[in-house]
């Protein structure tokens, strides 16, 4: 099972997610794809490692190769599509064809996943119009991928201001 959570920055979908993995199962997998950047981004993921406390949740790092990483038959959190994206773009030179083609790609070996699979995104194309076209190029990329989740996806939550609005 695909469930997708997408919404806006800071919209509750980490939080959302966690909360319905938690839900789901004691031992929840929780896969970060950050690449830590710079001190900003290393204070984000330390923030998210405390709010989902060490106790419960297994975390598995992994940049690029999900299907590499995910565990058999398990209700994993994968936070998030957007953080994977820009680490298969920045791979890819900033081809946004090529992008696209490797994130579809990798995707492809987990879309069957035997177990429950929470996908966090972002919706990023309704935010602030990117002003280069770097920036442009990656909200497309970022939409198509999006598009290409939900399809395969079983449900999928838009979050706005904190609340879950089911969309399929």
């Amino acid at each position: 099972m695909i469930h997708l959570i997408t919404g806006g920055e800071r919209s509750g979908k980490s939080s959302y997610g966690q909360e319905m993995a938690e839900n789901l199962t004691d031992k929840p997998v929780y896969l970060a794809t950050a690449k830590v950047w710079d001190e900003e981004m290393k204070e984000r993921v330390n923030r998210h490692k405390a709010e989902r406390g060490t106790k419960t949740w297994e975390t598995i790092e992994e940049q690029i190769r999900l299907s590499a990483v995910l565990p058999s038959d398990r209700v994993v959190l994968m936070d998030c599509v957007t953080l994977w994206l820009t680490n298969i773009f920045h791979q890819c030179n900033n081809e946004k064809e090529k992008s696209l083609e490797v994130a579809k790609s990798e995707f492809n070996k987990i879309k069957d996943y035997n177990g429950t699979l929470l996908v966090i995104t972002n919706e990023i194309g309704m935010g602030v119009h990117a002003q280069t076209k770097l920036g442009r190029d990656f909200v497309e990329v970022q939409g198509w991928v999006n598009q290409y989740i939900a399809s395969y996806s079983d449900s999928v939550t838009l979050m706005v201001s904190g609340l879950p609005l089911k969309v399929k």
